[in-house]
């Protein structure tokens, strides 16, 4: 007895489907494996890529634990909902991800540091990147991961991140403000404030008291911020 050899239709298959068959709801499935593990894995890379920024460049010297929490749950965040998103279409996903970063601005009740703002920024730019759809191979996913983290390892290494603070000063001897006597100026506040002092600035003059308000910028010893550092004057309460 000959069996006959029938042609494949798909469209006949698709309509009489075999095996098992995932269990969806309004047309989303409740476990989808391959999905699942491509999503803890890109979860996983992107935590450890802000990690090590968070923790070996900025927090080595910086030593904010307030910071270092933001910048691990910020990361966190924007790559889930960014990853949950990059189905959409492109520019509902290039809004949120812009809209996350200029946001930063007002996520702060004071002024945010140059140094800080500048890390909140390479970490959001890394989870948009980490968080939308793969654009390239994966080789350029990593490769993009770990320029980053050498460019930001290198400029730290040279030293060009090094931690500058300004602070306000009412000086009495108006005779050194004057620029020939800049540098007797320096030496004078250095003694005087033991900091650092790599400029100052003349403000304003006031000849009947003989004093000047001098701003001072230094290099800090201590990396947490001096909140009073330009109050020359409490209120009365």
């Amino acid at each position: 007895m000959k069996l006959l050899q029938l042609d494949f239709d798909p469209a006949i298959a698709a309509e009489f489907p075999q095996g098992d068959q995932s269990i969806d709801i309004l047309g989303v499935p409740i476990f989808d494996g391959p999905s699942l593990w491509t999503f803890l894995i890109r979860f996983g890379f992107n935590l450890l890529v802000c990690w090590i920024i968070t923790h070996f460049l900025y927090y080595k010297k910086s030593h904010r634990r307030d910071y270092y929490f933001t910048y691990m749950v910020f990361s966190a965040t924007i790559f889930l909902i960014l990853y949950q998103l990059q189905n959409l279409q492109m520019e509902m996903t290039l809004a949120l991800g812009l809209f996350a970063i200029f946001s930063m601005i007002r996520y702060r009740t004071e002024q945010l540091p140059i140094r800080e703002m500048t890390y909140l920024f390479v970490l959001i730019g890394i989870s948009i990147i980490n968080g939308s759809g793969l654009t390239s191979s994966y080789t350029a996913f990593v490769v993009t991961n770990i320029l980053v983290i050498l460019l930001i390892w290198l400029l730290e290494s040279l030293g060009f991140s090094k931690r500058q603070a300004t602070k306000i000063i009412t000086y009495e001897k108006i005779a050194l403000i004057k620029p020939e006597c800049r540098e007797e100026l320096l030496a004078d506040l250095k003694a005087r404030t033991g900091l650092d002092i790599v400029k100052v600035q003349v403000g304003s003059i006031n000849f009947l008291k003989d004093t000047a308000f001098l701003k001072v910028t230094y290099i800090p010893d201590d990396p947490e911020p001096n909140d009073i550092d330009m109050i020359t004057k409490f209120k009365n309460k």
